[in-house]
């Protein structure tokens, strides 16, 4: 199962005199990352690089900022991949020590500094969620809210008309599930609706 962080967590690495200032933290999107890396380049006019990987579906991002291609951003975001991580976004801000530490050097410095960072972050597990949209008779109401207690659905709106139309979210494991209990308990009273 994939998850995402809950607060951003930082590392500071010191590797043959080079400085690796790492973090990683929730990133929705490629935009959004961006604004974190000009932010990170302003605040460190004197670092040689800032590289950084972003894993969020289809916009996911390797950047060396000025490495040898290939020993960065792509070891970065593979950490990422190996921790099952989605929705993250890792940075590594390097101050240069005058010692070069190679392509394989450079590899395990920046897959370091992001493994150190994520050492102490925390973990939130990403849950699909499926909206679905019903209504029922009046007489019906109090089954589909201790239905939808029961399954752990968020009732996100409750109309009352001629009957009560609800707009609710659940985990998709439970969706199926509890579609057929409103189903059988409401003996064919509950109408299941397409999103406006």
């Amino acid at each position: 199962m994939p998850h995402t962080l809950a607060a951003p967590c930082c590392a500071d690495l010191t590797i043959k005199k080079s400085r690796f200032l790492a973090c990683v933290q929730p990133m929705t999107d490629r935009g959004a990352a961006q604004a974190v890396v000009a932010q990170l380049k302003a605040r460190h006019p004197g670092a040689a690089h800032v590289c950084w990987a972003l894993l969020a579906g289809g916009q996911s991002a390797a950047v060396d900022d000025g490495e040898p291609s290939g020993t960065a951003g792509r070891p970065m975001l593979d950490v990422l991949r190996h921790q099952d991580l989605e929705g993250v976004l890792a940075t590594v801000v390097r101050y240069f020590g005058g010692v070069k530490l190679g392509a394989g050097g450079l590899v395990r410095a920046y897959t370091d500094s992001v493994a150190q960072a994520l050492l102490t972050a925390e973990r939130v597990a990403i849950v699909k969620s499926r909206i679905l949209h019903c209504s029922v008779p009046y007489a019906l109401e109090g089954l589909l809210r201790r239905e939808l207690d029961g399954a752990g659905a968020t009732l996100d709106e409750v109309l009352h008309g001629d009957d009560v139309r609800a707009t609710f979210n659940l985990p998709e494991t439970g969706a199926a599930a509890l579609v057929a209990r409103l189903n059988e308990a409401g003996n064919g009273r509950v109408r299941w609706h397409e999103p406006e």
